[in-house]
């Protein structure tokens, strides 16, 4: 008896002591996982993999391995309703997003942030159908709301001090009516952009990269001249610049939504979109399936077909999936019940959508677009990085209150979906409403060969040049630098893990242009087409 007493006591703390041992084990090895994602050392997951849901987007991690560097293929088909869900951005879930993280010893020298505008009311309506019941005039008691929405209405009240582009002058500052009009923000919109300027200002409070007394040339916003990017960029600043002071700011307008400023013609750019454009509709015509749809919702609505496809049905039938709304219906005129469209209709012309933008990515002629597209709001961009690094480097710092340090850019789907074509995003999902693309300057401190970086060391640091300047690309929170086409065979070093800024500048000014058979922005726009 007792000798099987000693071989039960025996058992059990050897099995104690195995699962102290795996606990122990387990725990180490999260913490080591936390530590290298927190340096940036080792992304978190693969791009192109689906992880559980959360408000700052689906499945564009990077590789949990550094050797896996290059995009993962998908190999299930996105559910249309879901991937929907997630264009709708609904800001009920906390959102984690990897935006200020750095090795250590990096300083953050500067921010330069695109947006597209938040949550809108349809711009087109079904006809023979109620519009969506939504009220687009802000309250604190209406949801969703922001912890800022109350002194985000009344400082917006105080915008006349501020200086506006003629342009825009004329525009609303918040959006007010209690039944949209087409385009107009709404509320979730507005909370949206809150949060997202609340998230980068909590990101980037540690580094202190703008001074609390920042000048008027330090921060600069630009927009297109519709409501709804001028109240998704205000909202965005205000959570990222609570009470800010309107006297130092000045709203600038971008006539074009391509951000082009003076640089917007270019012939070739033109002529490749149409060529897209022919691609997609021949891609649209061939689908019987889709044609089905469309014959069966006209004849639901009493439509002419050719009708109903004119209207746009998609973009009315996601503000009512995004709202928790009901489908659209239109009444029977007999007394039966009111004929109303399906989530299995919404769903074909949803994965139509899906299945285009796949084949985009295929043929390759909006890359082609894309690039000459977003070629002047990449240059202009490199070239504030460019001129905020040069201040950066000793015995010139007391020019960096001249620095665009933080800029912001509101704009539009058709303005971020050529932006990360062009970078050599192809795996992004298409820009959901308030996404947004982050742009980061990062100083690292020089190091000699054999030389180890000492924190905190007194004594005069070397002088800092272009090789100790970094970028990184974030997009909806999620590090996609080494995704990027500028960067994707960039060998990552454990002294220099971030991508060099001169491979940008290289990228912009040269690089870029190859996929269109060019060296240069000039030659690539009017260059005769055989």
């Amino acid at each position: 008896m007792e000798k099987n007493l000693d071989r039960f006591h025996a058992k059990m703390l050897a099995r104690k002591r195995f699962l102290l041992l795996v606990v122990v084990g387990g725990v180490v090895l999260a913490i080591v996982s936390v530590s290298l994602q927190f340096w940036n050392l080792t992304p978190a997951a693969p791009m192109g993999e689906k992880r559980p849901a959360t408000a700052s987007g689906e499945g564009f991690f990077l590789g949990k391995s550094r050797k896996r560097v290059f995009p993962v293929t998908q190999t299930q088909e996105p559910d249309p309703i879901a991937e929907a869900y997630s264009y709708c951005n609904t800001p009920n879930r906390s959102e984690q997003a990897w935006e200020g993280h750095s090795p250590a010893d990096y300083k953050l020298l500067s921010v330069h942030v695109m947006i597209r505008h938040g949550d809108r009311y349809p711009l087109y309506s079904i006809p023979k159908t109620k519009r969506p019941p939504i009220n687009c005039t802000l309250s604190t008691s209406r949801r969703p709301s922001h912890p800022l929405l109350k002194t985000f209405v009344s400082h917006m009240a105080q915008s006349g001090r501020g200086h506006w582009d003629s342009p825009l002058a004329s525009l609303p500052r918040l959006p007010n009516h209690s039944a949209c009009e087409m385009g107009e923000l709404t509320q979730t919109g507005v909370v949206q952009h809150l949060r997202n300027g609340q998230l980068l200002q909590q990101a980037y409070k540690p580094h202190r990269f703008l001074p609390s007394d920042w000048s008027a040339r330090q921060v600069w916003l630009e927009t297109t001249g519709k409501s709804r990017t001028v109240q998704s960029g205000l909202a965005f600043l205000y959570g990222f610049l609570p009470d800010f002071d309107w006297k130092k700011l000045t709203v600038h307008h971008q006539w074009n939504t391509l951000f082009c400023g003076s640089s917007c013609d270019c012939p070739a750019r033109s002529k490749y979109l149409e060529e897209d454009q022919r691609r997609q509709y021949l891609l649209r015509v061939a689908d019987a399936n889709l044609e089905r749809t469309y014959i069966t919702m006209a004849r639901t609505l009493g439509l002419p077909p050719r009708q109903l496809r004119a209207a746009n049905p998609i973009d009315s039938l996601l503000c009512h999936l995004c709202h928790g709304l009901p489908f659209p219906c239109a009444p029977s005129g007999d007394g039966a019940p009111p004929r109303c469209l399906t989530r299995e209709q919404f769903a074909v012309i949803r994965q139509q959508q899906l299945d285009d933008e796949a084949d985009r990515r295929r043929v390759g002629l909006y890359r082609k677009y894309a690039v000459l597209a977003m070629f002047p709001y990449l240059n202009r961009t490199a070239a504030r990085m460019e001129r905020v690094a040069k201040s950066s480097e000793a015995g010139r710092q007391r020019r960096a209150g001249m620095d665009e340090v933080f800029t912001l850019s509101s704009a539009h789907d058709v303005t971020l979906a050529p932006l990360l074509s062009a970078l050599g995003l192809e795996k992004a999902q298409f820009p959901r409403f308030a996404a947004r693309i982050v742009f980061e300057l990062w100083r690292g401190l020089p190091v000699a060969p054999g030389q180890v970086r000492r924190k905190g060391g007194k004594g005069e640091r070397p002088k800092v040049n272009s090789r100790d300047v970094f970028i990184r690309v974030l997009y909806n929170g999620e590090d996609v630098t080494f995704h990027s086409a500028f960067c994707r065979s960039h060998a990552r070093r454990v002294s220099q893990p971030l991508c060099p800024l001169t491979n940008f500048l290289t990228f912009v000014r040269r690089d870029m242009f190859q996929v269109v058979n060019a060296t240069s922005y000039s030659e690539a726009c009017y260059r005769r087409f055989n």
